[in-house]
């Protein structure tokens, strides 16, 4: 499969019936492939998705000291500024030069940090008539969509949604607004928007705009482009949901190049379970290939290793 399908996930949204198993085995096909489609049928009102575009380009235009005011805190919100994150962890690429964007990380609002859940903690807001709304807006509409979607996942990787749904009654979210600036024509290979890498948890809805840029690596290793496509959002799995899979369903590598001369807005969404899930191959999903993990232990390594604020202070006296 060396183009991006388009599939309409209405199905998702509604009751059992013939309509929702054609969709499991549809996403069975494509997610087991290439691991990437456009998805519609979404039931994403537009509004939502204009706002939350017009509240990133707005928090991106606000003077550095402003932005430096909220910068990334150690439970992951705030401003990640450029320049401060490296996809170190990458399979495909060494990488040494850190990516070249800057982005505003909205996680579950939690009125206080709670010593014993890993990134529980309250969110870091710029002083911005509506931007606080338009994310919570925006997110909890996407919570929705992506809770529907998971349930259609587990049963494409030959699960029960009843063994996999319980672990995300409290999920963990991530709402990024990214900022691309361009990136000159002659600049070295191995400078990227983003490295090449795949994402760390389940599923990933991307909402992008026209400038372009992303690209997906296919089976055989070829990069596809993964250009703007009107009323769609791009979803992807991610390492945690390929093991639950139990490799049935691929986690994809895709990179994004910015070389138009333009500034690119991109929005991910990222939904997973609650850190204290232990992730283990569902039961229907063949002969475990995957050790169990705890996702919060996990997500600990990944961030520590990929953005200067979470990185372990060196002990002092030594």
């Amino acid at each position: 499969m060396n183009t991006i399908p388009l599939i309409d996930v209405s199905a998702a949204l509604g009751a059992d019936g013939p309509g929702k198993d054609r969709l499991v085995e549809l996403f069975r096909d494509t997610y087991s492939e290439i691991g990437f489609a456009y998805v519609t049928g979404h039931g994403i009102d537009p509004a939502l998705v204009k706002a939350v575009f017009a509240a990133s380009m707005g928090f991106h235009a606000l003077p550095d000291p402003q932005k430096s005011a909220i910068k990334v805190d150690k439970n992951h919100r705030g401003y990640i500024a450029i320049n401060t994150s490296t996809d170190v962890n990458s399979k495909l690429a060494e990488v040494k030069k850190p990516n070249q964007s800057a982005s505003f990380m909205m996680m579950r609002e939690d009125a206080v940090a709670d010593p014993q859940v890993y990134l529980s903690g309250p969110n870091q807001w710029p002083k911005m008539s509506g931007f606080r709304q338009a994310l919570e807006a925006y997110n909890d509409a996407m919570s929705c969509l992506a809770s529907h979607l998971m349930a259609i996942a587990a049963r494409a990787a030959g699960g029960d949604p009843a063994d996999v749904m319980p672990a995300f009654s409290q999920p963990t979210t991530w709402l990024r607004l990214l900022h691309y600036p361009p990136v000159p024509q002659d600049s070295p290979d191995d400078l990227y928007g983003s490295a090449p890498h795949t994402d760390f948890g389940c599923l990933t809805l991307l909402a992008q705009d026209p400038v372009g840029g992303l690209q997906v690596m296919a089976a055989n290793g070829d990069w596809l482009d993964a250009p703007y496509c009107e009323g769609t959002f791009v979803l992807n799995v991610g390492d945690i949901l390929h093991r639950l899979s139990n490799g049935r369903l691929r986690a994809t590598p895709h990179r994004v190049v910015n070389r138009s001369g333009r500034e690119r807005y991109s929005v991910p969404f990222f939904y997973d379970p609650h850190v204290s899930a232990v992730i283990s191959p569902l039961p229907g999903a063949g002969e475990p290939q995957f050790e169990p993990i705890q996702f919060g232990e996990f997500l600990r390594a990944e961030l520590e290793a990929g953005y200067d604020a979470h990185k372990p202070k060196p002990a002092s006296g030594a």
